[in-house]
């Protein structure tokens, strides 16, 4: 069991996260006129841009004893990239956590979150209602606390110090990048890198343009609710963190999509990066005819590809949803310029 350090950095692991890499992109739209960054959260210790907010909503509780080592629980809805951020948070300071997952949760997120000492209990039946899976996870969260003693759930969907650490996102690229971001490109499930964002860019009055990238069949900008297969991506409930005002401009993309800007991602860039990445580099290319020549952009890639090996980066399953797609995916006609 390890004791809180003092003063404002955690210890340990911990102290690493945050301070992740900016990096230009400069193949995967050589000729947009315009500069692409992409802050790559993979580097992260637990792998996504969720240890921020893990980290940002329990420590300040665990210092101040309103956490408990061997006697508080933590109990939270996650797709696993949270879930995730709060094991290895919990485990750090000797904290027993309980997550409650679906069954399109990766398996390699729920082995890894076991791996770091969390209990993982898998929802697998749908909301009758609405056929999702994310109300059954939020009332299951919801009796777990009530039934366990000394229980607390951080709900990353309306806990403001989600939002909080994003700000600490936003700051590290307007710095790297001498205070000029002309566009951000993030995508949307809990929305708290988007609010994170916004309010640092509305706060200090930049002109950056914020783009929210959500997933078609997600509710969080006011779609209809439909099946989606990359987790972690959209939602199925609105949540609390959500603002209309927080995104200048929203672009809704597919499954494919994600896939698509995923694959090219790793063949241009040489980034295995995860779904929700490509769900950002896809929405980048929808609107880069209209981006003007000598703009920077910067794209939050959230989370690293090796948690979707068998998924968006295996052709069977690839041609198993997207058969008609293949050419699409399998991308034939790029051609990387030499070195």
């Amino acid at each position: 069991m390890t004791a809180p350090p003092a003063g404002g950095v955690p210890g340990g692991v911990l102290s690493t996260v945050g301070a992740t890499p900016l990096v230009e992109l400069t193949r995967i739209f050589p000729d947009s006129g315009f500069r692409t960054y992409a802050k790559l959260e993979s580097h992260n210790p637990g792998g996504s841009i969720k240890d921020r907010a893990a980290l940002n909503m329990l420590v300040d509780r665990i210092r101040s004893g309103a956490l408990t080592p061997g006697k508080s629980v933590v109990v939270e809805s996650s797709s696993g990239n949270l879930g995730i951020g709060l094991a290895q948070v919990c485990r750090y300071f000797g904290v027993r956590f309980v997550c409650v997952v679906d069954a399109r949760t990766n398996q390699q997120n729920i082995a890894v979150m076991r791996a770091l000492g969390a209990e993982v209990e898998v929802v697998t039946e749908c909301d009758q209602s609405t056929g999702e899976y994310l109300p059954v996870r939020l009332r299951r969260v919801r009796e777990l606390v009530a039934g366990i003693p000394y229980a607390y759930c951080p709900d990353q969907y309306a806990n403001p110090l989600n939002a909080r650490a994003h700000r600490q996102t936003m700051r590290e690229i307007v710095e790297e990048l001498d205070g000029r971001v002309d566009y951000l490109v993030c995508a949307t499930s809990s929305c708290g890198t988007l609010r994170g964002c916004a309010e640092y860019v509305r706060e200090r009055g930049l002109a950056t343009r914020i783009v929210a990238v959500d997933a078609v069949g997600s509710v969080i900008f006011g779609g209809t609710a439909g099946p989606r297969l990359i987790p972690g991506h959209g939602a199925s409930v609105r949540p609390a963190l959500f603002g209309a005002d927080l995104a200048d401009e929203v672009v809704h993309v597919d499954d494919l999509d994600c896939l698509v800007g995923c694959r090219a991602l790793a063949r241009r860039e040489a980034i295995l990066a995860g779904g929700s990445s490509g769900a950002v580099l896809s929405a980048l290319d929808r609107i880069r005819p209209r981006v003007p020549a000598g703009s920077v952009c910067a794209v939050v890639l959230p989370d690293r590809g090796e948690r979707y090996l068998d998924t968006i980066y295996n052709d069977d399953w690839a041609a198993e949803h997207f058969g008609d797609a293949a050419d699409l995916w399998k991308d034939p006609s790029v051609e990387v310029a030499a070195c």
